[in-house]
């Protein structure tokens, strides 16, 4: 039984099983493309005695197609069954589905795309993986070989072994299938704050990747197929496999520089940026993204909105770097880049002008935890201005920039920024004055580094992803150069904090929104 949206490879299996004595049956359009080919076949509605029904919503679900499917062999009653109703037992079904996910991404009518969730193909393919033992699923081009190279090792048989990993891989492509499917019913029906009462964590093997978190650890890459957006979508142009803190990385710098129209270049390392900068070339934002901290870009990984020539690729390539994300590569960045084998080259197409929201999933020891994404970007409408002066446009435009880059930044995060760049970047203390102190001393290190030393961080803005509790992490920004603040406000001590700004004539704006990320 053959019945397959994706001809891919289907022709060759079908010639070969021909060849090997097998009959063949298909659904109408399958049995057409096989006619075409001069391949013998039958059409479903001449095997089962009735035409297909309902614009062919009804086709398979017929006691001839799941009664030769699902009959056990080696049982007297179940082969009594077939004689006595004319049903021909189906020792093979060759089954792939409607592509729903790719058929959603680019329709928007509930009805149609109602129409386009397969269901014949799905009963087809779990009865014929319950029924394992005597028949044989093939749910992917990639099985086709597989099958045959059996067939003939084994003198027409093929191994309980082979049938059995086809039925798992069967019956994960199902579960995959209805999960995309209840994705999409959630996202279309449901309201923000609503959370289904079950949720599938499901997807195909994309690639086994390099290693884990450390080369002692196995990992893989899973493709949910429900979202177009992001670094499991990307290619991969060059380089040794992807490891599993080269795909995070990447990610979190992708969701990063996809979030600005401007040239923006992001500069990652252990998912936290090192370096955020927005230009007004992407050369330009590279290399302020880059001197904001040095020493942490050294093996890091970068990330770009815009495509890559050949003279930004040598730019990049002078300091060690392990994985470069875009949209595009000229052909003569490729060439030069080649150069260097073990360099990872991921190529991601065009970025998106606004990014879809959808649920971030972490595991647990006996669950998972499920939010909405982090997509709030704080703009000038959104903020209050607490102190006697407020900010200049300029520093206005750096504050709502650095708050942004916080919400990529391990909690407690501080960001400082001058000129739509990162100047110092601090994440993941257990305290924010531990914070903005470790910021403010590397920004010292970068500065004192320089040809001709400077302060770095003299007339720049500071952002918080969470309130000052005290009003010490606002001094030592204060003392350290800051002219503005940006942080959420809500403290109890908030007045505090708001007088010792005013002390020091600084600027500082409330967004009444956090951004937390752990």
């Amino acid at each position: 039984m053959i019945s397959v949206s994706n001809k891919s490879g289907v022709e060759k299996l079908a010639s070969a099983l021909r060849a090997r004595g097998v009959e063949l049956v298909a659904t109408q359009g399958t049995s057409d493309f096989l006619k075409d080919k001069g391949i013998e076949c039958d059409e479903i509605s001449d095997f089962t005695g009735l035409p297909e029904l309902m614009e062919g919503r009804v086709k398979t679900l017929h006691p001839k197609i799941h009664g030769g499917i699902l009959a056990k062999r080696d049982n007297d009653t179940h082969c009594q069954a077939l004689e006595e109703h004319d049903i021909f037992p189906i020792d093979l079904v060759v089954v792939n589905l409607y592509p729903f996910v790719d058929f959603v991404r680019e329709n928007e009518d509930e009805d149609t795309c109602l129409d386009n969730i397969d269901i014949g193909g799905v009963a087809m393919i779990r009865s014929a993986a319950k029924n394992y033992q005597h028949v044989v699923v093939a749910t992917d081009p990639k099985d086709y070989q597989l099958i045959l190279n059996d067939i003939d090792v084994h003198n027409g048989a093929v191994t309980q072994s082979l049938r059995k990993r086809l039925a798992a891989n069967a019956f994960s492509l199902t579960a995959t299938y209805d999960a995309n499917i209840s994705g999409w019913f959630m996202g279309h029906n449901k309201g923000d704050d609503d959370f289904p009462a079950r949720m599938s964590l499901s997807g195909s093997l994309d690639r086994i990747l390099q290693y884990g978190e450390n080369p002692h650890q196995k990992a893989a890459l899973y493709n949910t197929g429900d979202h177009a957006f992001g670094i499991v979508n990307a290619r991969q142009i060059q380089g040794t496999p992807l490891s599993y803190n080269a795909v995070l990385d990447g990610d979190a710098g992708l969701q990063i520089v996809a979030d600005y129209p401007e040239p923006c270049v992001a500069i990652i390392k252990h998912t936290n940026p090192c370096g955020v900068a927005c230009a007004d070339s992407v050369e330009d934002a590279y290399l302020r993204a880059y001197a904001s901290d040095k020493d942490s870009a050294f093996g890091g990984c970068v990330v770009l909105n815009r495509r890559v020539d050949v003279k930004l690729a040598r730019i990049i390539m002078k300091k060690f770097t392990v994985l470069i994300v875009a949209p595009s590569f000229e052909h003569d960045a490729l060439t030069y880049l080649s150069e260097f084998e073990k360099l990872r080259v991921i190529a991601t197409g065009e970025l998106p002008e606004v990014k879809a929201p959808f649920w971030e999933k972490r595991s647990l020891s006996g669950g998972f935890l499920v939010q909405n994404h982090d997509i709030l970007q704080v703009s000038a409408d959104d903020i209050e201005i607490v102190t006697e002066r407020g900010p200049t446009e300029r520093e206005l435009q750096d504050l709502l920039f650095a708050f942004n880059v916080s919400r990529y930044v391990t909690s407690n995060a501080i960001v400082y920024a001058k000129d739509m760049a990162t100047v110092a970047i601090s994440g993941g203390q257990a305290s924010r004055i531990d914070a903005a102190r470790s910021a403010i001393y590397k920004a010292n290190l970068m500065g004192e580094a320089l040809e001709e030393p400077q302060n770095l961080l003299k007339n720049s803005v500071v952002a918080s992803d969470g309130f000052f509790p005290f009003a010490d992490s606002l001094i030592a920004a204060a003392d350290a150069g800051v002219t503005a603040v940006i942080q959420p406000g809500g403290s109890v001590r908030d007045e505090e904090v708001i007088a010792a700004a005013d002390d020091r004539a600084i600027a500082m704006v409330f967004t009444k929104q956090r951004h937390f990320r752990h």
